[in-house]
């Protein structure tokens, strides 16, 4: 099963790459955004939602179905599985640092 969290974009972090920091539920990841960018410049892209999949951002989405979807995914526990994996691959990244 694929499954989609929605992430806010909080920074480009890359330009060159397509890479942008996103906040899902507070966990901070760096995920590849080349899927979404269309034609405007990347920096319009900072606030704006995100469906986030391993590491891309497949589709754009608003606040309100960002926040619909989390409630979903909460009520499924499906969210929560998968924000410890982030967190504890932050983690892991964070002692080999």
């Amino acid at each position: 099963m694929c499954l989609g969290i929605p992430g806010k974009i909080i920074e480009i972090s890359d330009a060159s790459r397509k890479l942008a920091t996103v906040d899902i539920s507070g966990v901070k990841r760096e995920v590849n955004i080349a899927c979404i960018v269309g034609d405007e410049p990347l920096e319009n892209l900072i606030g704006t939602w995100s469906l986030i999949h391993v590491g891309f951002a497949m589709s754009r989405i608003d606040e309100k179905e960002a926040a619909l979807t989390l409630d979903v995914l909460r009520q499924l526990g499906e969210a929560q599985e998968e924000i410890e994996a982030m967190r504890a691959s932050a983690a892991m990244l964070e002692e080999t640092s």
